[in-house]
Parts: structure tokens; sequence; C-alpha cells
């Protein structure tokens, strides 16, 4: 189908560019005078000094703040409730669900990055303020990622309207109406989605299932792959 020569397209397009992102990273590391050790960002000591200077003081920062950031802060801080049970209950959920269906669970720690606290130019409050974005908005990337298998497990089903900002497994999903093919592909995504890991736009490295582009016709092969036990049990756990 045309549709799916144009989705193998966008995703060989999207793999270049993150190839190329990749390789300027190193560019940006030498530019900025850090690099990643055991998971830890550590800046040569020129730079920290360069950072301590243009950090400003804590006195400057409290007298600049206006009233209004002052009066809001208890109520955006005030999120951090919601986003930590969050946290939990999507870890508790994948850990019991995608264990029982055999779909690969998602890598936190690739979603939940917490190094801005090594920015010497940040005084203690930005550091708090930095912290308290990176883990909402990391849970909140776990979490889609979470939904994203679980929905390409269960409900493979584009919109018939447009969906803005989409899920990264949306535009592989089953055209809208499309009840010919439907059983087929159903089981096809299914599939798909215990063959995935996190995917390597994020992490930066090639995962199991992402190795090798997709053709037109590995649809075809999936189908015929599908194991019939597999199938079967798929239809018996339906909710």
């Amino acid at each position: 189908m045309k549709i799916d020569k144009f989705v193998v397209k966008i995703r060989e397009k999207v793999a270049e560019l993150q190839e190329e992102f990749d390789k300027n990273a190193e560019e940006r590391r030498k530019k900025f005078r850090y690099s990643i050790e055991q998971g830890k960002v550590v800046f040569e000591q020129a730079a920290v000094l360069r950072h301590r200077l243009a950090r400003m003081k804590l006195s400057k920062f409290l007298i600049d703040s206006k009233l209004g950031a002052v009066i809001t802060a208890p109520l955006i801080y005030s999120l951090i409730v919601p986003i930590a049970l969050l946290d939990l209950f999507m870890t508790v959920y994948q850990h019991v669900n995608f264990r029982v269906y055999r779909i690969p669970r998602v890598k936190r720690a690739e979603f939940i990055v917490m190094d801005r606290k090594y920015l010497a130019y940040l005084n203690i409050i930005q550091k708090v303020n930095c912290i308290y974005c990176e883990y909402a908005n990391g849970v909140i990337a776990y979490a889609r990622e979470i939904a994203c298998r679980t929905e390409q497990f269960w409900c493979p089903i584009k919109h018939a309207r447009k969906v803005t900002g989409a899920h990264r497994c949306y535009n592989d999903f089953i055209e809208y109406g499309d009840s010919e093919n439907f059983s087929r592909k159903y089981r096809i995504q299914r599939e798909k989605s215990r063959m995935q890991e996190t995917p390597h736009i994020d992490s930066g490295r090639e995962t199991p299932g992402d190795s090798g582009r997709e053709t037109p016709g590995d649809s075809g092969r999936e189908a015929r792959h599908v194991n019939s036990n597999d199938a079967a049990n798929d239809e018996a756990g339906t909710l």
C-alpha cells in the first residue's frame, strides 16, 4: 500500500536525522567542555570556574523575583504529588501487565534523566526548579511510552480526525474503517508490540525490533509468522 511505503520513508528519515543529531552530540560536548563518565556529567575545571562566575547570587535572585512568582510557587510544586503517584502507578502497571502479556517493559531511566544539577551556573533555587521540571516531564514521557505500548497491543487503530502530537507508534496503526484487513493487521500490531524496546530515536542507539527497516512486504511476512497459539491466547486476553 502507498500509505505503508510512506510510513517507511518517514521512519527512515527520522532515523537519519537522529543519527546526525547523535554525531553532533560529541561536538557539543567538546564545545562546552564536558564528558559523561559512569552516568555522571563531568566538566573540565576551566568550565566549572566560568560557570561559578556566571551564577546569580541567591540574594539577588530573590530580590529580582516578582510577587506573582512567590504566590504561585506552592501551586506549581503541588503537582509533585500526582506526578509522583503517576510514576508509581505506571511502574507497577507495566511490571504486572507487561509481564503477563509479554510486552517489553519501558526503561524508566531512559526517560527520567536528571542531570541539570551538575550545572554550576545555576543557584540552589534554579537547580530545584530544574530538578522538578526534568522529573515531571520525564515521568510524563515515561507514562506516554507505557500508554503507547498499551494502545499498540489492545487498540492499534487510527482516529478519523487528525491527532496533534500522536505518539511514536500511531502512524503504524490500522487505518480507521479498514474492516477488511483489521484482524490480520491487529495480530501484526500485537506481535510488533512484543518485539520492541525503548525506541532508538530516544536512546540514541539501535535496539531489538528497530535494527531492520520495514519494507512494504514485512507486514505480510510478520502475519505469516504469528504463532497460532499466541493468536488464540491474545483473543482470550482481549479486554
